[in-house]
């Protein structure tokens, strides 16, 4: 076993991070307070060709593996998590689908402008009362006379309102028991986005509310054969935990990165505090935890890129490293005492943004049972 990163790989990572350090902390205090959508870093991450990276050249994008993007992911949130989700969900769950499921003319006329991250796509699968049980979708299509007639709505939408949005793919039920996707371009009649929801963390990040009343889309934006829209995005969750997992790398690892910092700075009893055994138990536990997570992460992208199944190691990854950015987050936070209380430190706002990793694309009680169901139990 080799845990070296090979060459193109450390390019990525150190690529990343520079962008990250340089471009995106120095003002990403001022986009959480703002709740600014960040425009321009966008078209900086759409120039370093992070919009697309999975995607093939063909079609725009970079041509990289999955393992490059996790990396990707992972050095954007040890920063940034907006930033971080703007891109993932962008890539994950907006372009994706399209890419896998979709026919050559449906490739051609989306993922140049989306892989190249002129763009932006978002996926519309959550609904009011289809969380967790994502099958219990109510927005329902209709087809007649060659469209596909929609009235149902979604919520907790990434990307959908942006102004460079272009379109979301939603689940809708095309009969009494068929779930399939739909693209529908932003500005189609009938569909209406919300203003932004104001949220506990990510406040960079865009999120919205979709609703569909007799939304009127060809019957060529089907995506996909009809009836397997429940299959896509089981298929689509599973490579969006890794997306996830990396953030939750990402998040401890900037959130120790913090705390080690802040310990070495801080005085107290004539002495820095990363001279008292308490501190540095903590330290140890986070440095050891976020090595432990990491692995798991790029364990589940590896697979994924060899083709092999990954839908395990992608829920174990993602299980455990939300729970692994709850408990880093929390000791970071501490070190700093109250301190760490106040919104002019970065920690607070890496702790506000930890919470949804345990929640987004499947909560923690949700991975378990993917897990269970993996283990043959």
């Amino acid at each position: 076993m080799n845990f070296d990163l090979g060459q193109e790989h450390e390019l990525v990572r150190s690529t990343v991070r520079a962008f990250a350090q340089e471009r995106v902390a120095p003002v990403a205090e001022e986009l959480d307070r703002e709740s600014r959508f960040p425009y321009d870093l966008v078209a900086e991450m759409a120039e370093l060709g992070l919009m697309g990276m999975t995607i093939p050249e063909d079609y725009g994008g970079g041509g990289a593996d999955t393992l490059a993007y996790a990396l990707a992911v992972e050095e954007l949130t040890r920063v940034d998590s907006s930033v971080a989700i703007t891109m993932a969900a962008h890539h994950s769950l907006g372009t994706l689908p399209i890419y896998y499921f979709g026919n050559e003319e449906q490739k051609r006329q989306w993922l140049p402008d989306l892989a190249s991250g002129r763009k932006l796509a978002a996926f519309g699968l959550t609904e009011p009362d289809a969380g967790s049980d994502a099958g219990a979708t109510r927005t329902r299509a209709e087809l007649r006379e060659g469209q596909w007639v929609i009235d149902g709505s979604k919520i907790f939408i990434t990307n959908a309102g942006t102004d460079i949005t272009a379109c979301v793919t939603i689940t809708a039920r095309t009969g009494d028991d068929e779930v399939s996707n739909l693209i529908v371009p932003n500005g189609t009649p009938g569909y209406e986005i919300s203003k932004p929801m104001k949220k506990l963390g990510w406040h960079a990040s865009d999120t919205r509310e979709l609703s569909f009343k007799d939304c009127s889309v060809p019957e060529d934006k089907l995506l996909g054969p009809r009836g397997q829209g429940f299959r896509q995005f089981l298929e689509i969750l599973d490579g969006g935990r890794i997306s996830v997992a990396a953030m939750g790398v990402g998040l401890a690892q900037g959130a120790y990165d913090l705390a080690c910092s802040y310990a070495h700075e801080r005085k107290q009893f004539g002495r820095p505090i990363s001279k008292f055994q308490a501190v540095q138990f903590k330290l140890a536990d986070m440095a050891t935890e976020i090595e432990a997570g990491r692995a798991l992460v790029y364990k589940a992208a590896w697979l994924k890129d060899q083709g092999r199944d990954f839908t395990l190691a992608a829920a174990q990854a993602k299980l455990y490293t939300g729970e692994l950015s709850h408990r880093v987050a929390n000791w970071a936070l501490q070190i700093h005492g109250g301190y760490g209380y106040m919104d002019e430190y970065a920690i607070s706002r890496l702790y506000r943004d930890q919470k949804i990793l345990e929640i987004g694309e499947g909560t923690n009680e949700v991975q378990r049972m993917v897990i269970a169901r993996g283990l043959g139990l």
